[in-house]
Parts: C-alpha cells; sequence; structure tokens
C-alpha cells in the first residue's frame, strides 16, 4: 500500500497541489457524467469499487500528467499544440478540461495527430471567442462539453475535430452576421474575465499580419483612445453628443488597442495620443496614420475593418465563407 502510494497517488499531490481535487472532477466528467465539487470523493469511491483499485490508480496517475500539460502548457514538446493550450488557458475555459482530457489521451496514444489535436483546440477557441462577443451565457458549458467526447465518437471517431465542429455549430454557436454585428456594437472591454480575454482579441489581431518579428504582447496593455475620463477638450470635440456617444463607443473594439503608452497617454486629447500611438510598431496603431480626428463615426469604421479581420481569424464552422489567418504568435 505505501509502495502505491509513493509510486502513485503521492507524485499526483506533488504536482498538482491544490488542483488535485478539481483534477478528479474532471477526470470522473470526462466519460459524461456531471459531477458536483462536493461529491468528488463520493463519486471516486463508487466508481472505484467496481474495478481494480489499483488498475483505476494507474489510470488516473496517466491522466493526470495530461492534465499537468493543459494547465502549464509549457510542459508539451510539440510548439503548435503548446501555443494553442495557453491561448485557450488565457480564455479560463475550464470548462473544457473533461473532454481535452480524452483528446489528450488519444495524441499520446497515437489515435489523433499533432496536427488534428490543435485544430480541435483552435475550434474549442473560436467557440469561446464567438460566444464571448456575443454573449451568450456559460452556464450551459458544463452541459457542453463533458458529453462532447462521446458524442463526436458516435458521429465520427474517424475524424474527430470534424465530429466536433459539427456538434458545436448546434450549441448556440454564432454565425458570422450576428458575430460581425456584436463585434462592432458591443462593449468588450469590463471587469472580470473580460479584459483578458478582449486582449487575446486585440492581440490576435495585431498577430494576424504575420510579423517575422514576434511583438512581445507582455509588455503592452489595453488603451482606450477616447478615454474613459471625458476632459473638456473631448468633450468640445464630439460636440453636444459627447455623453451618449461616450457611453455607446468607449468600450467597443473600434475604440480599443495596445500600447505600452497607457500611462502617458492617459485623457490626452487625440492629436496628442496620435502622436504616441504612431510611435508604436502595432499595424493596429499604424490606422492612426490615416485619421485625423476621433469621434463615433471614425470609431465604428475602424470597428467595421476590425471585425472583418476577425472572421478571418476565427471562421465560422460551416461553408469556409471567409479565407481563415493562422495565428501563430499570440
Amino acid at each position: 500500500q505505501e509502495d502505491v502510494y509513493n509510486h502513485y497517488w503521492h507524485p499526483m499531490q506533488e504536482e498538482l497541489e491544490e488542483d488535485l481535487t478539481e483534477f478528479i472532477r474532471h477526470y470522473l466528467m470526462r466519460n459524461g457524467l456531471f459531477v458536483n465539487k462536493g461529491d468528488v470523493y463520493f463519486t471516486l469511491k463508487d466508481r472505484v469499487s467496481d474495478r481494480d483499485a489499483l488498475e483505476a490508480l494507474k489510470e488516473i496517475a496517466i491522466f493526470a500528467k495530461h492534465y499537468q500539460k493543459l494547465l502549464q502548457p509549457s510542459r508539451e514538446s510539440n510548439r503548435s499544440l503548446q501555443m494553442v493550450l495557453k491561448r485557450l488557458n488565457r480564455l479560463e475555459v475550464t470548462t473544457t478540461y473533461p473532454f481535452l482530457l480524452n483528446c489528450y489521451d488519444d495524441y499520446v496514444n497515437g489515435k489523433i495527430s499533432a496536427d488534428e489535436f490543435v485544430e480541435i483546440v483552435k475550434t474549442l477557441e473560436n467557440f469561446v471567442i464567438r460566444r464571448f462577443v456575443c454573449n451568450v451565457p456559460t452556464n450551459q458549458l458544463n452541459k457542453i462539453f463533458p458529453v462532447l467526447y462521446g458524442q463526436a465518437q458516435l458521429q465520427n471517431s474517424s475524424n474527430l475535430s470534424q465530429s466536433v465542429k459539427n456538434i458545436l455549430q448546434a450549441r448556440n454557436y454564432p454565425k458570422d452576421a450576428e458575430f460581425r454585428t456584436r463585434l462592432i456594437e458591443s462593449k468588450l472591454y469590463g471587469a472580470g474575465h473580460r479584459a483578458g480575454k478582449t486582449k487575446l482579441i486585440l492581440e490576435s489581431l495585431e498577430a494576424a499580419h504575420n510579423h517575422k518579428e514576434q511583438v512581445p504582447f507582455e509588455n503592452l496593455s489595453i488603451e482606450h483612445v477616447m478615454p474613459q475620463t471625458m476632459s473638456s477638450w473631448w468633450q468640445q470635440n464630439l460636440g453636444e453628443s459627447w455623453q451618449i456617444d461616450h457611453e455607446l463607443c468607449l468600450h467597443t473594439l473600434g475604440n480599443l488597442t495596445l500600447t505600452a503608452y497607457n500611462s502617458e497617454l492617459s485623457n490626452d486629447p487625440f492629436t496628442r495620443k496620435r502622436i504616441n500611438l504612431l510611435k508604436s510598431h502595432l499595424e493596429l496603431n499604424r490606422y492612426f496614420e490615416r485619421v485625423s480626428d476621433w469621434n463615433r463615426t471614425e470609431i465604428e469604421k475602424r470597428a467595421e475593418k476590425l471585425a472583418d479581420d476577425a472572421l478571418r481569424i476565427w471562421p465560422w464552422f460551416g461553408e469556409d465563407e471567409i479565407k481563415p489567418v493562422n495565428v501563430q504568435t499570440v
């Protein structure tokens, strides 16, 4: 018993620490059963009592290694898979983990290739990003992902990535028209997880230009071109409708960019902000070369351009309406 503990259970405790219970929960859910956080111990006990305890522990230890790579993608040796998992982690959708545990096990055992696994993770990112932009409630994700692997296997076990797309299309997955409209109009920036997701969207829009020299996004922050705190200059520049325009446009995609000059820009007039934005090497900010004023019309015009770019980065799963763009540098 002590040997079993030292060989299997203790290494999991050492590696996963406070994440161990949540791992066991996701492991138990990978076959489609939803498990509440308070029921993990009893569910595991019932599950193991039906089979050899040592064999069950061996399997749990294998899946624990998969889980470590989901939590820390830098442990994954395949660079492409590592990058897409890092992106997915930034979206903070741990609800995908029961499904991804099965995919990881298939990948490790040679049932799916690295390329197919990468495509599956990109599909999940696409699904989550589109639903986030379109404000689709997230409370159904706990029901969607635990059963997804089994459903995909039943549909077509020889092409898992395509089966996943087919199934997720029918799970409140926004089509192009809705996605584009909401990208232009929605208040993307906000408290909690919204800022992190919005920054990933902006980084992806920048990375889609495929510069040979990688942009260090870690040092950049989100900048509101029309500032959150309105000065008298901005009020006068926007005119009588400044309050309405500020409320409607402040947190929308067209008014957001990335910069390392955030503290310096503050609520400066646009003429001064523009000078600093043009010092940037980002394509997102090169846009301002051809803009001399900043108001609701210009914000909406830029949002339309960025929305069109986003449609190529996260194309709809169905017909190839728009040629996809490969984003590898975020």
